[in-house]
């Protein structure tokens, strides 16, 4: 369970692994990417004289150390995981919350675009990045199906006279809703055309 790097590596900074440290360090590896109070909990299991401001002042050494690393994942804590393993982006799904590890290596061309354009050096470890997990975005594409099939589309609902279940003819409508003229009241020097 507790690898000795992390004994070495406390010890060398002068820190002994100490039960509590042990024990969050431990959660972090078990849980991979968990809040402060999933670590309580967990740690909880084993000590539960353990309390939050142990666990959070124990999560900042570990960081200060470079045992441990954040992300923010979303409105909320901040999640913790071991940072000897890869750097990597937090993929978070809005939908279902998953959190998928990407290499960095995917944001090469971003990073490198970044330092070039504003002499920007990324930190990635700390990098989330929201949309859409492949299992979402399916279950979403087979809903949206669903849908226009129950609802029918735009040309189901017009009749062979050009006119809408309304009554409307979709001839005007089109050219009244098709790309209207640019507002040219704003001066181009001022964006609010004064």
């Amino acid at each position: 369970m507790v690898s000795t790097d992390w004994k070495s590596d406390l010890r060398q900074r002068g820190y002994r692994l100490t039960p509590q440290r042990q024990l969050v360090l431990e959660a972090v590896d078990v849980l991979g990417h968990a809040t402060p109070d999933d670590i309580l909990t967990e740690v909880r299991r084993t000590a539960s004289g353990v309390n939050i401001s142990t666990v959070y002042r124990t999560l900042e050494l570990l960081e200060q150390l470079g045992l441990v690393s954040h992300a923010h994942l979303g409105h909320g804590a901040p999640t913790y995981h071991l940072a000897d393993r890869h750097h990597h982006l937090h993929l978070v799904c809005r939908d279902c919350t998953e959190v998928i590890e990407a290499d960095v290596s995917v944001a090469t061309e971003f990073t490198e675009k970044l330092r070039e354009t504003f002499g920007f050096d990324t930190d990635l470890k700390h990098f989330a990045i929201f949309g859409r997990c492949g299992d979402c975005t399916a279950k979403a594409a087979g809903t949206d199906a669903d849908a226009t099939d129950a609802v029918g589309t735009d040309a189901d609902a017009t009749d062979a006279a050009g006119t809408d279940s309304a009554g409307t003819d979709s001839a005007a409508t089109d050219a009244v809703g098709a790309d209207p003229a640019p507002d040219r009241s704003a001066s181009p020097d001022r964006p609010d055309g004064s």
